[in-house]
């Protein structure tokens, strides 16, 4: 079965990490499957760390058999070759738009959730995930809809363009032309310009990361939060010092990140030369980022990087909320919506935009 880079999103999740988890990406055409080095290739050994309340899930994950990614897959699979449709609500409002980017660049499309220019609501640049070489934002619409409903707020979403056709150079100058675009237009889309957060997930939340960065170096766009879940932030993670057996036996593993970060970087990942610019936990000044949330499970690949990033915030003087949850794999939020450990993430997620709006928080 042949799919775009676009479609893949689409199946078994919202975003590429849930979709794949069973299968894993081969780092190279012709690789094995990915599994965490020292855990079982038995389903029961693998979900062994995982919570109770989660394994119904993440079994379904690894029983789904879906086609793994390689380097040839990716070269059969166009990265723009449409989405798969989404059953969108018909209350909260979704309009396409094109916007400018620097200077020769070409325009990108966002998506617009939730405008209405006769309010002044929070808005949140959002960008979506997928190892940075797969997803879709078209895909994500109905889970923004969900959120912009819930927070009474504007949400732009970019389609930014995937790696490896595209290296980080290019997608983050994508998602910063998004956020321009949303700061230049806050009136026509009701939105108000001191209440703006970046969110992303994954590789989107790395790319929010990113983005904070970007705007406080800049000084264009001033942010007033970054709400960065399950974060990619590390090249380094899975290429230098192992991972132990029991983390990301469910989920995004080290053969999958090497690969993503490879095509990202365009370049291999891990080494002394890779470019900070790409890689938010090797930036060095943290100080004057926008205050933070960083949401992971607790054997999620990401787990390590992601408290390391929110230490370090800390020491910086940004006011971060770090949230561990014990045996959650990656991902888990979204392929398990309905139990109880995604139900308290979503709305601890929530709270930390509503308290970074001026709105009130639910109990």
């Amino acid at each position: 079965m042949d799919l775009s880079r676009r479609q893949f999103a689409g199946l078994g999740g919202a975003a590429v990490a849930f979709a794949v988890a069973g299968r894993g990406i081969a780092a190279r055409a012709g690789d094995a499957p990915a599994i965490q080095a020292g855990s079982s290739n038995s389903i029961d050994a693998r979900l062994a760390p995982i919570d109770p309340e989660l394994r119904p899930a993440a079994r379904r994950m690894l029983e789904m058999g879906m086609p793994p990614i390689s380097a040839a897959t990716l070269r059969r699979a166009p990265p723009d070759a449409g989405a798969p449709k989404v059953t969108l609500l018909n209350d909260v409002t979704v309009a396409e738009r094109r916007v400018a980017a620097q200077g020769t660049l070409p325009e990108v499309t966002v998506y617009v959730v939730n405008a209405d220019a006769a309010k002044r609501r929070p808005a949140i640049l959002h960008i979506h995930g997928g190892g940075f070489i797969v997803g879709a934002a078209k895909t994500e619409l109905r889970y923004l809809q969900e959120t912009a409903r819930a927070l009474d707020c504007v949400i732009v979403t970019v389609e930014y363009r995937l790696a490896p056709e595209t290296r980080y150079t290019g997608s983050t100058e994508d998602t910063y032309a998004g956020l321009k675009w949303l700061y230049a237009q806050a009136d026509e889309l009701g939105a108000d310009r001191g209440r703006i957060a970046v969110m992303g997930e994954s590789a989107g939340g790395g790319h929010a990361a990113i983005l904070a960065i970007r705007a406080r170096d800049r000084g264009e766009v001033p942010l007033a939060f970054q709400a960065l879940v399950y974060p990619m932030l590390d090249d380094r993670t899975g290429s230098g010092a192992p991972v132990p057996p029991h983390i990301a036996t469910v989920g995004w593993s080290p053969p999958e990140n090497r690969f993503g970060w490879q095509s990202f970087l365009g370049m291999e990942p891990g080494g002394s030369n890779v470019p900070v610019a790409a890689v938010p936990a090797r930036l060095q000044n943290l100080a004057g980022l926008p205050p933070a949330f960083i949401g992971v499970g607790g054997v999620d690949l990401f787990a390590a990087e992601d408290m390391a990033y929110a230490r370090r915030l800390t020491l910086a003087d940004v006011p971060t909320e770090l949230l561990v949850v014990p045996r959650a794999f990656h991902g888990f939020d979204r392929v398990a919506p309905d139990t109880t450990l995604a139900r308290q993430f979503t709305k601890a997620k929530l709270n930390a935009l509503r308290r970074a709006f001026g709105e009130q928080v639910v109990i």
